[in-house]
Formats: structure tokens, sequence, C-alpha cells
């Protein structure tokens, strides 16, 4: 899959870093159609034109909205996975899945923001497209690549695996129907990789 191009982003100054936060707020407690650039220009304590001024328009702000939230994601979890360096190959992978019960609970209390927004933004052309698109290739990419160091002969397999235990948990917790999907994930998981260290390199899932 190509990669996308990097979505414009806008420099910031304080006055812009406040419409920002308050626009990150709304959106994700409200949700992107229902919060108009009123309501975050006031939140933010700046004049419409301000706003406008400074982004162009409500759709640069659901950029910045949304590469925010996958910059903080990705620093978290790089973190994690830099303390499960040197371990077992299949600790990388559930440190995903740690990082992600750690995130849904300090940042992800409605769920995913780009599964959130990509409800409300179906239309590839909208700027913000490629941030949701992409962050989710992203993951699929970090997930075939650990992948790979537990089952290289079936590291597509085993990541499309993983990655469907890890958007199931982040639905599953934004509903919130059952209590710790993250941790059945992770249980999930690790039978899911022990099964394909225990299977070998060379030898193909049935």
């Amino acid at each position: 899959m190509e990669s996308e191009a990097a979505p414009h982003r806008i420099r910031m100054t304080p006055g812009a870093q406040r419409v920002v936060e308050a626009a990150e707020r709304l959106f994700y407690e409200r949700g992107i159609h229902a919060v108009g650039v009123d309501l975050i220009a006031a939140e933010a304590g700046v004049t419409k034109k301000t706003l406008y001024d400074r982004f162009g328009s409500k759709e640069q702000l659901v950029v910045e909205y949304l590469a925010r939230r996958d910059e903080r994601w990705r620093e978290l979890l790089g973190s994690h996975l830099e303390a499960a360096e040197g371990q077992s190959p299949v600790a990388p992978v559930l440190a995903v899945f740690q990082a992600a019960r750690v995130w849904a609970g300090e940042y992800g209390s409605r769920g995913c923001s780009m599964i959130n927004a990509h409800v409300e933004i179906g239309d590839p052309t909208h700027p913000a497209y490629p941030v949701i698109t992409g962050q989710k290739q992203w993951m699929l990419d970090l997930f075939t690549r650990l992948a790979g160091d537990v089952d290289s002969a079936n590291a597509d397999r085993l990541a499309q695996a993983l990655m469907l235990l890890h958007e199931g948990a982040v639905v599953a917790h934004g509903l919130g129907v059952f209590p710790d999907p993250f941790g059945q994930a992770l249980d999930r998981a690790r039978e899911l990789l022990g099964h394909a260290a225990g299977a070998g390199p060379d030898t193909p899932s049935r």
C-alpha cells in the first residue's frame, strides 16, 4: 500500500494552541459535526476571525485534533515498546495491548477518536481522512513488523488477527458492554502468539 501524503499542519502560536485544545476536547466529547467553530472559539477565548485566520477552516481543526491524539498515542506506545525491548519476541506485541489499555483508561473513555471520526467523515477527499486511515495502516504495519519476529512465515496473517483483537477491544471499551476488553484481548493475543511461536517460523498456519 502506498503511504499517504503527510497532512498539512499548522504552526502553533499560544492562541492556536488554545483553539486546538478546545477543539480536541469538544470534538471527542460531543462529535465533530455537533461542534461549531463559534463554540470552539468561545471555549478557547478567541474570536471566530482569529480562529479562521490561523486555521482557515473547521476541517483543518479536525486534522489537528486527530493528528495530535495520534502523536500522543505513538509516544505512549513507544515507551511501552521500549520497555519490552530485549525480552521475548512476543513481549513487544503484548506491550501494544498493555499500552492500549493504559491509553483507554486515561484518554479513551469514548473509544477511538479515529473510528469515531471515520463514522462522521466518509469522504476520502476530506483533509482529515488520510490521518484516520494512515493511523490504522500504521498500526497494521507495526503489528506486521512485530509479528514477523514471532512467526516470520505467517506475519501478515498473524498481524491481521492481532489488529482485529486490538480494534475490537477499542470498540468494546468505548461501548462499555463488558468489563476490561483490553484484558481479554491481551489474553487472546497471548494465546495466539503462543500458538504461533510454538508452530515455528517455517510452519505455515492452516
